[in-house]
């Protein structure tokens, strides 16, 4: 009698119970890629060879290039040697529910909108609208306070950006008004 055994990685619901066993290995190849590219980016700059001192523009990002590289390759070899992420055990989590995809497209439209707006509208608006946006996307539904507050904060961010920080934004129209 003879019996035929399969390996139940070959078969594709073992491929996906090894890939699910086996996730933070996206973790891993997302840190190699970004690792990877900062190297890449950091000796591929141009700099000027007068600079004086041992440290230049290119230290830092070799160095953080470096690191991911390693933390990548480390985080691999404990993955295939078992290790696992704790899974979260926050008491908001509750790990039953289904991820809320409203709340998240929601936030992601703000957010591009944002982007789009930031240079013909200026920061101000488009930052306020940002904040007042992404509260709304969150669950708030106070129409009479939380457009003050985003244009508060807003205007705040940018004058501390702008004027303490010296990290120039775009103003927008509104900039000629105040």
């Amino acid at each position: 009698m003879t019996t035929s055994t399969t390996d139940p990685s070959s078969t594709p619901a073992g491929r996906r119970s090894w890939l699910r066993d086996h996730s933070e290995l996206g973790v891993c190849v997302m840190l190699l890629v970004l690792g990877v590219l900062v190297l890449t980016d950091a000796l591929t700059m141009d700099v000027d060879l007068t600079q004086r001192g041992p440290v230049g523009p290119r230290t830092v990002p070799l160095v953080v290039g470096a690191g991911l590289l390693v933390v990548a390759v480390l985080l691999a070899v404990d993955v295939m040697r078992g290790g696992r992420g704790e899974a979260e055990t926050g008491e908001d989590v509750d790990l039953s529910e289904p991820a809320d995809w409203r709340t998240v497209l929601l936030l992601t439209g703000v957010f591009l909108g944002s982007a789009v707006l930031i240079e013909p509208l200026g920061f101000p608006v488009a930052g306020a609208l940002l904040f007042w946006g992404a509260a709304f996307a969150l669950g708030s539904r106070r129409f009479d306070r939380d457009p003050l507050i985003a244009a508060t904060v807003s205007l705040v961010a940018h004058i501390v950006f702008d004027n303490l920080l010296g990290v120039p934004l775009p103003g927008g129209p509104l900039m000629g008004v105040l």
